[in-house]
């Protein structure tokens, strides 16, 4: 992170990604980029129309629900509130890595050689001047299904889980910056879920930075990370809990990763991550669960997540 903060206070362009509890970090200058096999983009949808889909192969619902059912004894005890658990679930397809990649239409897309592919519809900071802001995004329902929006928007166990997340990234920003305050609060996007079509609910929070913030742009990051979306809160306990209970590493899913242009920097959490593997391609996806959350919905959403966009 010192390295970082080093190139953003010289002006120096760099992409840089994180794995999920930021002790690792990869940055590259464009210089650096031109010699590696990686591919990326920011807020812009190119993309290759495809008609693919991905087989899959998830785990049963009862191995899940062990997970689960852990996850609720915790949330009782007042070890955590709210916990983003997640699985890795094999998947087969003709495509390669750099053929999805070319697929995916998402706004934030991220290859890194033959080792993963990310296709992300979530923003994680943008810094522009001294404006920073966040995005979170909690809530998913498939927009197919009659009075979606409405359902979503009035459904308490979503309604709970997204003040809980905005609230813990309100607190986070707070770290860093100063007028921090809600700007949108639970606004719809549409999400292309390959054949389906997704509602997402996300919020905007922003805050002021220091004009000396590129000086010190890797604190900034290694104060907010592990995204407070993809971990939970309160998010030192959640995280510990979330080692317990997935039985996987991460790696970098759910990390994420940025781009700084010389002036400005965009980053977004690493979600909708396909990694290779010696045994195959996994899809890691997941959800947020509260006290309110129903097993056999959250293992459907959990599924729901897995697609090429």
């Amino acid at each position: 992170m010192q390295r970082l903060s080093r190139l953003a206070s010289a002006k120096t362009p760099f992409l840089f990604y994180t794995n999920f509890d930021a002790t690792q970090t990869t940055i590259y200058t464009l210089d650096e980029l031109a010699a590696q096999d990686i591919e990326f983009v920011f807020d812009h949808h190119a993309f290759t129309p495809h008609t693919h889909r991905l087989k899959t192969f998830p785990q049963d619902f009862a191995s899940y629900k062990k997970g689960f059912d852990l996850i609720i004894e915790k949330i009782r005890s007042g070890e955590t509130y709210l916990l983003n658990y997640t699985c890795a679930t094999p998947i087969e397809t003709p495509l390669s890595l750099k053929e999805i990649y070319a697929c995916a239409n998402a706004p934030f897309k991220l290859r890194v050689k033959d080792a993963f592919v990310c296709f992300s519809p979530e923003r994680f900071v943008r810094i522009e001047k001294r404006r920073i802001c966040t995005y979170p995004m909690k809530g998913t329902i498939d927009a197919a299904l009659p009075h979606a929006e409405q359902k979503i928007r009035s459904n308490a166990k979503e309604m709970a889980e997204h003040i809980m997340v905005v609230d813990l990234l309100r607190n986070d920003l707070s770290m860093v910056a100063t007028k921090v305050r809600v700007k949108r609060f639970r606004y719809i996007d549409t999400i292309k879920a390959g054949s389906k079509e997704l509602l997402q609910v996300s919020s905007e929070i922003e805050g002021r930075l220091e004009a000396d913030w590129p000086e010190h742009l890797g604190e900034i990051l290694q104060r907010l990370l592990p995204a407070g979306s993809i971990s939970g809160t309160p998010k030192k306990r959640t995280l510990e809990i979330i080692k317990e209970v997935e039985g996987y590493d991460r790696g970098c899913y759910s990390g994420i990763f940025g781009y700084f242009d010389g002036e400005n920097f965009d980053s977004a959490v690493m979600v909708r991550f396909i990694e290779k593997t010696e045994d195959g391609l996994l899809y890691k996806s997941g959800g947020g669960i509260t006290i309110e959350s129903d097993a056999k919905e959250e293992y459907q959403e959990m599924q729901d997540k897995i697609y090429i966009p």
